[in-house]
């Protein structure tokens, strides 16, 4: 490969992807186009918002693209026109056709948030801390028509700590993600990687997260809990019901010893937080958000809301 600099396209949409985005910019590469979800409403307000890879690459007078469809002949041509060399995608958020994989001559490559063939899908990241696992890392990979099936070309590992949230392991990775895409396209350059062929066998799913996982059954063991809690955190959070109102939870500890009240009791409620009993060992949460209020720390709650020792969640 020559030392030309490559001609790049860039697919992405959220923060995730905004790292890989500027480590692209600040390379020796050209970035001809940013392809990016259209704008969409958000937050209570539903104002429409753009995308934060849209807002990155106006501040450094990209081209941006954001069609509706990436399917159609005069989106393909679009792309054809602009000879890219090589594409690279991070959380766009749709499975790219076929022609377009395979139109770069360098082909197409993605920025994943997991160990391949480890969580396949949208939400790696909150699935690995939800299933308790002691790392996780960055994933470079060539792009095919499945979910998260194609080559992979190399990985970085992270462990993955106690008090690590979906929320700050989110932004990590994704630093973790540029810096992994500039050794990637560095050694693409100089035909150093090698493509090395997923094992199916190994395969585990990453689907979308919904609102319903979040109820907390009391039941499971602190461990659990401790894991759901954080890979639920900061969306779509997990939470509990006492007298009817709901409760979100947040910055769990587990702390061992056998239980002798029911799973969901409150055992103590006092500055350190909520000390809970579960299925097996106890739950210290120390942050929460009361129905219709903004998140707080368990002392600050108890200034104005009773949480009584003794009540149930539910």
């Amino acid at each position: 490969m020559s030392s030309k600099p490559l001609r790049i396209i860039f697919m992405g949409t959220p923060d995730f992807a905004v790292p890989a985005l500027q480590a692209l910019i600040d390379g020796p590469d050209l970035v001809v186009a940013v392809i990016c979800q259209p704008d969409r409403a958000r937050g209570r307000g539903r104002k429409t918002g753009a995308p934060p890879v849209k807002i990155l690459a106006a501040e450094h007078h990209l081209a941006v693209l954001q069609p509706d469809s990436i399917r159609t002949d005069d989106f393909f041509e679009h792309v054809k026109e602009l000879a890219p060399d090589l594409v690279v995608v991070a959380a766009y958020g749709k499975i790219l056709p076929g022609r377009l994989l395979r139109l770069p001559p360098l082909g197409t490559i993605n920025v994943h948030g997991s160990l391949l063939p480890k969580y396949r899908g949208a939400a790696p990241i909150q699935w690995a801390l939800i299933n308790g696992e002691q790392e996780t890392g960055i994933t470079i990979m060539q792009v095919d028509e499945g979910m998260d099936t194609g080559d992979i070309l190399l990985q970085v590992s992270r462990p993955i700590k106690d008090d690590d949230t979906a929320g700050s392991l989110f932004a990590a990775l994704a630093e973790l993600g540029g810096e992994a895409l500039t050794d990637a396209v560095a050694q693409l350059k100089k035909g150093q990687l090698q493509a090395v062929r997923q094992d199916d066998r190994l395969a585990t799913g990453a689907p979308m997260l919904t609102k319903e996982q979040g109820h907390l059954d009391w039941r499971r063991p602190a461990r659990d809990l401790h894991c759901l809690i954080r890979g639920l955190d900061p969306w779509p959070s997990a939470y509990s019901f006492l007298a009817g109102k709901r409760f979100r939870f947040f910055k769990p500890l587990v702390v061992d010893g056998p239980v002798a009240e029911p799973p969901g009791t409150i055992c103590r409620a006092d500055k350190n937080g909520l000390l809970i009993a579960t299925g097996h060992d106890y739950l210290l949460v120390r942050e929460i958000q009361p129905e219709g209020k903004k998140r707080m720390s368990v002392q600050a709650c108890l200034c104005g809301l009773s949480l009584p020792v003794g009540g149930q969640l539910h």
